[in-house]
């Protein structure tokens, strides 16, 4: 099975649950995906699938290098390729690698191959997803607004945002590597963990996640499992939550019966 898909940033809006609370969603399109090659453990030394977004891209507007590994395999021009896990390593599935070896079919265990589609209903049995993009682009920032520094005094005659005096004295003599100063801020690559899930649009490949995700509208995005989602703790559990004053009243009901 495969651990993830790709896809783009929409925007941002907010829903209601049952209960009547508004949650600030992010509505992300997850898909769909293609399956561009397999790479096997014996072959390339890990387990791995590489997807493809599906979207209108003209075959002149990618290299050659990748037209030709489209048409090996007869499949659409994709511009937005990555690798995801394959998250089944059962025998079963290293026995039927091995028999697609034999007939020289690229194939995994979970019956998937090279141009079976990828939708967004692999996250029908997930609570919580991580999302990666590349954060929005800031230009040359100072401190104060890329490190959060305090800055000075605010009054007339202060430079409020000036980092001051970085020297070292005469030992060492020289400025450490990794000094927070004024640079470029943004465009780096930014994974949000544990982002639950809201609701999964599986017509019209959309899924809405609460919280906010890295990028400008448009911008592509990984969409993965939890690799280590939260634990439901006692009192946050929704509809297992054991209400305190109900408890209560039933144990003492009980004593009172005895």
């Amino acid at each position: 099975m495969i651990n993830g898909i790709l896809g783009k940033k929409i925007g941002m809006t907010q829903v209601f649950d049952d209960k009547g609370d508004v949650h600030p969603v992010t509505v992300l399109q997850a898909g769909p995906c293609v399956i561009t090659q397999i790479k096997r453990n014996n072959k390339d030394g890990y387990e791995a699938a590489q997807i493809g977004l599906v979207e209108f891209v003209k075959g002149k507007n990618v290299s050659k290098a990748q037209q030709g590994h489209f048409a090996k395999h007869d499949l659409p021009p994709v511009k937005f390729i990555r690798e995801v896990a394959m998250v089944d390593g059962t025998e079963a599935a290293k026995a039927e690698e091995q028999t697609a070896e034999g007939d020289g079919s690229a194939s995994n265990g979970d019956g998937l191959k090279v141009g079976a589609k990828v939708l967004v209903d692999i996250f029908n049995n997930e609570k919580f997803v991580d999302v990666i993009g590349v954060s929005k682009g800031r230009g040359f920032a100072g401190v104060v607004k890329r490190h959060h520094f305090g800055g000075g005094p605010g009054a007339h005659g202060h430079m409020f945002q000036v980092q001051g005096s970085i020297g070292a004295s005469s030992f060492p003599s020289r400025v450490f590597p990794g000094m927070r100063m004024s640079g470029h801020m943004g465009v780096d690559q930014v994974t949000v963990r544990n982002l639950k899930i809201r609701g999964i649009d599986s017509d019209d490949n959309l899924l809405l996640v609460e919280g906010a995700v890295p990028g400008p509208k448009n911008g592509y995005v990984v969409i993965l499992k939890a690799k280590k989602p939260p634990r439901e703790r006692r009192g946050f559990a929704g509809s297992t939550t054991l209400d305190p004053l109900k408890a209560a009243k039933k144990a003492a009901a009980g004593k009172a019966k005895k």
